[in-house]
């Protein structure tokens, strides 16, 4: 039953579309415009007083453009918490249908995001089209559920985004379901699965790992992750060679650096500082942003960046392994998702992780996605996904693809 998959017909925008987009390069300079986004912050920015709160609750929320009809969506801002317990503020959307809710209120699935930068203008809810970007949600409504969608910290927020720390993205996750169960119009329960995409599955496992220890009162129903980043450090050393490894190799030495406080002077060659500083700097969420990309990373390309191989020198090493999702906790089924020519996430490396979870025992199934690239994992994944996920919150045993 989930051996393969068909096109779904959920709406998907992908971690990166650089080899796709490399053309757009070459585009005329007016697709290289950015929209003003500073006085859109004042939804995002907070103060003291305003983070007193338990994790969870809602600080505001308004009306978001552009849920399919029979829906409603909000921009919310809620409370969660930061690396050293500290209050923080993260936003995200809630999307709920209309109409009166079940007993016991609706079921809730927590979308993670892929990659869209390490900025803070690169939080998916400061785009009015974001929910085009969510696999599945047209299915997820149908079917009764809320969804939750983070932007993760440090994206629309102030402060560091924290790009593929494992418990700062699942904090996040947990405390999105936590603010849908708070807002009134959304009638949520406890129950909630998480779905992500590439970052968005690295998220949705690690999210897994923690929920019983950050969230003891959400019922955790299963997680479904479509090419999520697993095993970092090798990731990245089958990835930094191309234009996508640059790029994704630029976010995360440029978030860890300024999240772990560790200088780059040893890492970063220094001709290519000013470049990787700017690559950092950009998003990947519209074509545009992408096309500017493109054209912003090529000397990176051309020349590389690294002084040295940072998978195996610390403290970039340990960085990697505390960030690579270790199994999940018994009781606790998977649903994957990976295209065969996925190239940002390989194949090879899903596979390995799906061994590691089916050796503890967890319930795994499988979709593959025959000769489909980073995005198809997410497109061609959405309608398996939801369809598994709706089993899980029926009650329906686990199918297991070990």
């Amino acid at each position: 039953m989930y051996a393969s998959s068909n096109r779904s017909t959920a709406e998907t925008r992908g971690l990166f579309s650089l080899r796709s987009a490399a053309a757009a390069a070459g585009m005329t300079a007016v697709l290289f415009a950015t929209p003003a986004l500073a006085n859109q912050y004042a939804f995002y920015d907070v103060s003291a007083a305003e983070l007193r709160g338990r994790p969870g609750t809602i600080i505001r929320a308004e009306a978001f453009p552009g849920a399919p009809a029979g829906a409603a969506a909000y921009k919310v801002l809620y409370r969660s918490t930061g690396p050293k317990g500290e209050p923080i503020a993260v936003s995200g959307l809630i999307i709920a249908p209309e109409g009166p809710a079940p007993a016991g209120g609706r079921r809730v699935v927590a979308w993670a995001h892929g990659t869209t930068g390490v900025a803070r203008k690169c939080a998916p809810s400061l785009f009015p089209q974001s929910l085009t970007w969510i696999p599945g949600l047209a299915d997820m409504l149908a079917r009764g559920f809320v969804v939750a969608a983070t932007d993760y910290p440090g994206l629309g927020t102030t402060g560091v985004h924290p790009y593929l720390v494992g418990e700062s993205e699942a904090r996040a996750v947990l405390d999105s379901v936590r603010a849908a169960r708070n807002l009134d119009a959304a009638d949520a329960g406890e129950h909630f699965a998480v779905w992500g995409h590439s970052q968005g599955g690295h998220a949705a496992l690690f999210t897994g790992i923690l929920a019983r220890r950050y969230a003891p009162e959400l019922r955790l129903a299963g997680v479904a992750a479509a090419a999520p980043a697993t095993e970092l450090g090798e990731l990245f050393r089958a990835e930094i060679g191309g234009p996508i490894g640059k790029v994704l190799g630029a976010f995360a030495l440029w978030s860890w650096s300024k999240f772990y406080k560790i200088p780059l002077d040893n890492v970063v060659l220094e001709r290519a500082m000013l470049v990787f500083e700017r690559v950092a700097g950009f998003c990947n969420d519209t074509p545009r942003q992408v096309a500017r990309l493109v054209f912003a990373e090529q000397p990176l390309e051309r020349e590389g960046f690294l002084a040295v191989d940072v998978t195996s020198v610390q403290p970039w090493k340990r960085i990697m392994d505390e960030n690579t999702p270790g199994v999940l906790p018994a009781g606790v089924p998977v649903f994957l998702a990976q295209g065969t020519a996925d190239s940002v996430v390989r194949p090879a490396v899903t596979a390995e992780y799906m061994r590691a979870l089916c050796g503890k025992g967890t319930p795994v199934a499988f979709v593959a996605v025959p000769g489909g690239d980073h995005d198809a994992s997410a497109e061609y994944g959405a309608g398996p996904a939801v369809a598994w996920i709706a089993d899980r919150f029926a009650g329906a045993p686990s199918p297991d693809n070990c």
